[in-house]
């Protein structure tokens, strides 16, 4: 993986981010069960920051490779539900890195 281009970076960020958003298993019963709520806002923040960051480099990919709606949308969605960056990068980042080099 060449982390050098923007795709690569992408999946950088997608995993990353996927990993921080997993991280809510374990933030919000800390929060919840156990009125802990320290570890959830420190995640909070970190995984809104990531999210943006995943967003923007969407958004950039999008263009530089010329996605069409169809990636474009499920790009986007992917950061929104359990495990989609990772399956997005399986079906959609790794192929598309494969095919700009």
């Amino acid at each position: 993986m060449n982390f050098k281009t923007i795709i690569g970076a992408l999946r950088v960020f997608g995993f990353i981010e996927g990993i921080s958003f997993l991280c809510f298993l374990i933030t919000m019963p800390l929060k919840y069960v156990w009125q802990i709520p320290t570890p959830n806002k420190i995640i909070g923040m970190l995984h809104g920051g990531l999210f943006i960051a995943f967003v923007i480099l969407v958004f950039l990919t999008s263009i530089k490779v010329k996605w069409n709606f169809k990636q474009q949308a499920l790009a986007y969605l992917s950061s929104l539900i359990p495990f989609g960056t990772f399956v997005a990068d399986a079906k959609l980042f790794a192929p598309t890195q494969k095919r700009i080099m």
